[in-house]
């Protein structure tokens, strides 16, 4: 009988060694899963967010990343859609990382299909991560946002704002201004 090579479970370690060519992946407790593709106000969303951090963290120790890994467990691997990190040297030395390390805030741009997911299961593995202390819910289609932030070791302050509004990043410094988030060039 043969075994369906998306079904067999792998580490976050065999995982990462791997090459899916363009195709858009997780590994979500040892199972290899395929990634849907966003609408083009998800794609716009992602970039408003990483032009406008990436300029305002310019020279600050923190980089902005896209789709970049993050190794939530032995077995589980996600992507968030930008992700913030500081306090990493900007040297040679973790150019070949496959995942971030400390992230501070994450950015999930939700669509119907997944937005359930990621405000529940992805919510509950990233406010696990002890280097988090913001995550974002940006919803393109009502353009709002839920802002998820931590206010102590295990306690968090999650606010649905039921229009758009700024988003104050106080880890960064820094506040995205709901016209940037949501512009349309």
């Amino acid at each position: 009988m043969a075994t369906d090579p998306f079904e067999t479970k792998i580490t976050a370690d065999e995982f990462l060694l791997m090459d899916f060519g363009d195709k858009k992946v997780e590994l979500v407790d040892g199972v290899i899963r395929a990634m849907t593709g966003g609408k083009r106000a998800h794609f716009r969303i992602q970039r408003n967010l990483v032009r406008y951090l990436g300029q305002a963290l310019r020279r600050s120790g923190c980089g902005v990343y896209a789709e970049f890994g993050l190794r939530l467990s032995d077995a589980t691997v996600r992507y968030p859609d930008v992700a913030v990190e500081c306090g990493r040297p900007d040297d040679l030395e973790h150019d070949d990382d496959l995942v971030l390390q400390r992230p501070a805030v994450l950015f999930e741009v939700l669509s119907p299909s997944t937005k359930d997911r990621d405000q529940t299961t992805k919510l509950q593995l990233y406010a696990e991560i002890e280097s988090v202390e913001t995550i974002v819910f940006v919803d393109p289609d009502a353009e709002t946002v839920r802002i998820v932030q931590r206010l102590g070791p295990t306690s968090w302050r999650n606010e649905l704002f039921p229009q758009a509004t700024d988003v104050f990043l106080p880890s960064l410094g820094v506040t995205i201004p709901k016209e940037e988030i949501f512009a349309r060039d």
